[in-house]
């Protein structure tokens, strides 16, 4: 990897607050980087979770404790004008209700002792083209699953002998075989659970299959009770987190742990750092310019993601030498720059 030219490209999307093109950054440095020099980076070849682990490695090493937490979870990010390939396609927006043109990215974030470093990422593709026998249309179909390749980038970090104890995710991967395969890796998890996932509260209702939806059970606030999961051999702790929403409803998450050294409050503490991946993401979309670049082949569009993941990392070695957030950071630049183009329109109005 160009040390130089990765250093540059993003430190520049973090610095522009326009769309993020090669043209951009030359005229930034004021023609001392071609256009082309960054085009044919960001063209050499696909950088992958194997060169963020190599970025930022040394910095995880100083953080890591045997207490941490790896947390797993997917964003979509519309690209709505962008022609459509293999990793530009279609899926469902949760947030925004609809089915939305653009990128979706699975993400693992290390967190420990207030600091949220990315890890690994995967690009979700869709080589393969179908035709769908009832619409006629033309539609795009995956060759692994998001749940295979979280297991692969689970075992990617156990073979880095990345320090972490949990593994945190929502619903949507909250299946058998991540359980399992987390387990098999010596470490625990704590994951949502859907409504209507099933449970038995004894070994006997087990054995006989006796199982009830979870959100039937009468638990109070971070109420812990053993119990098992359908399909799923060992023991598990089942914990509901009540909460009260912005306007004043009552929420219920359920949760599972397999680690049954711990009580309610514990699980209910750890799973609350989940939300961590929420703010990476977020900054991801707003401080490292994800969605402002034109880039449109599959190489080019997967590196200005790996450049935008790796600027959001030095946003946070940034945090934590001023010790303010990556949106006041970003703020503060952004009066730099307001400033100093008012010195400049007043130069330019006085000639």
């Amino acid at each position: 990897m160009k040390k130089a030219e990765l250093e540059l490209y993003t430190d520049y999307l973090i610095s522009t607050f326009g769309a993020a093109t090669a043209t951009g950054l030359s005229s930034m440095v004021d023609g001392d980087v071609s256009h082309d020099r960054v085009t044919r980076f960001l063209s050499e070849r696909e950088y992958t979770s194997r060169d963020l682990w190599r970025q930022v490695k040394s910095t995880v090493r100083q953080i890591e404790r045997e207490d941490g937490v790896l947390i797993f979870d997917d964003t979509i990010q519309e690209k709505a004008w962008t022609d459509e390939n293999e990793v530009m396609y279609w899926h469902f927006d949760h947030c925004s209700g609809r089915s939305v043109r653009g990128i979706n990215l699975l993400n693992a974030l290390y967190y420990s002792g207030e600091v949220s470093i990315p890890v690994a990422f995967e690009l979700m593709r869709k080589p393969l083209q179908f035709c769908d026998v009832k619409t006629r249309q033309v539609k795009r179909a995956s060759e692994v699953t998001k749940n295979e390749l979280m297991r692969c980038m689970i075992a990617t970090c156990v073979n880095n002998a990345l320090k972490f104890r949990y593994v945190l995710m929502d619903s949507w991967f909250a299946s058998v075989e991540n359980f399992e395969f987390i387990v098999k890796k010596k470490k625990h998890f704590i994951a949502a659970l859907k409504d209507n996932r099933l449970v038995a509260l004894s070994a006997a209702d087990k054995k006989q299959g006796r199982f009830v939806r979870i959100d039937t059970l009468e638990l109070s606030d971070k109420q812990v009770v053993r119990g098992w999961l359908k399909g799923y051999a060992d023991e598990v702790l089942l914990v509901r987190q009540v909460f009260t929403n912005k306007d004043g409803s009552t929420g219920l998450l359920n949760l599972v742990c397999s680690d049954l050294t711990c009580n309610g409050d514990m699980i209910a503490t750890i799973y609350q750092k989940r939300w961590k991946v929420e703010v990476f993401h977020k900054s991801l979309k707003s401080n490292a310019a994800l969605a402002k670049s034109p880039t449109r082949r599959v190489t080019t569009q997967n590196n200005h993601v790996f450049m935008a993941i790796y600027a959001v990392f030095k946003l946070e070695c940034l945090k934590l030498k001023h010790k303010t957030n990556h949106f006041a950071l970003r703020a503060k630049l952004f009066i730099k720059a307001t400033r100093q183009a008012y010195a400049e329109l007043q130069i330019l109005q006085a000639a």
